[in-house]
């Protein structure tokens, strides 16, 4: 019995730990948000240019959605989004629909899609490319061939994009993922296995597997753009 104290005696510290921690970092966040809030009121007396306010207001909807204040963040991040747009702020539209898609709401995989979709049209940061396609791969059922072509995705542009210690970083972030990918879809556990599955689900040429990233992201969108893809892409410097 006196172990049994002991262990409950434990559990409850352990019990205890959490939420104090989980208090203290919501103290943290509570003030994080008064000081963006304070910030945002400056720049908007000191006549700030919109992308500038929008900037401050992601930031405001980041904290919003770790205080669990969904709504509130959906509203501000939604917002910022089409001004990110209309100022071509790609890497930022981007970033806003990582928050969006946080929010957990019927239209969050929209956005998350359309996040996908800027991250590997845009020459954006690899890294937030990366965690857009990590929310692919943790979303997708184990037996589908989504998560695959996330994954190959990420590899494939942290090898382009990136460089020096972020691109080791990446690629390494991304192996991994892709050696788990591979597990749960089709039990892979040596590196034979691992060619002849990417080989299988051509997942060895961009030209392929860019393709059905697309797929995916028409999945995840459908009908629900929130701006003329095709504009888009003629702004850009190789578009023209």
């Amino acid at each position: 019995m006196k172990h049994l104290d002991l262990f409950a005696a434990h559990l409850l510290d352990t019990a205890a730990d959490s939420v104090i921690g989980h208090s203290a970092e919501q103290t943290a966040l509570q003030a994080h948000l008064q000081a963006l809030t304070e910030r945002l009121t400056e720049l908007e007396r000191s006549s700030a240019p919109d992308d500038v306010l929008a900037e401050a207001q992601l930031q405001m909807a980041r904290a919003l959605v770790g205080l669990g204040r969904t709504d509130e963040a959906w509203g501000l991040g939604r917002t910022v989004f089409d001004t990110f747009i209309e100022h071509d702020q790609f890497e930022l539209a981007a970033d806003a629909c990582d928050v969006l898609f946080q929010c957990n709401r019927p239209e969050s995989l929209s956005a998350l899609g359309q996040g996908i979709w800027l991250a590997v049209t845009c020459p954006i940061d690899p890294e937030l490319t990366t965690e857009l396609l990590t929310h692919v791969v943790e979303e997708t059922p184990d037996e589908a061939d989504g998560a695959a072509v996330a994954a190959t995705t990420a590899l494939f542009l942290a090898d382009v994009r990136a460089a020096g210690r972020q691109r080791e970083d990446l690629m390494f972030f991304a192996t991994q993922m892709l050696s788990t990918v591979a597990r749960r879809h089709s039990g892979v556990d040596d590196a034979q296995q691992l060619d002849q599955w990417m080989e299988r689900l051509e997942l060895k040429e961009p030209e392929k597997f860019l393709v059905r990233l697309r797929n995916v992201v028409d999945v995840l969108v459908q009908d629900g753009w929130w701006f003329d893809r095709q504009a888009l892409q003629d702004r850009l410097p190789f578009g023209q």
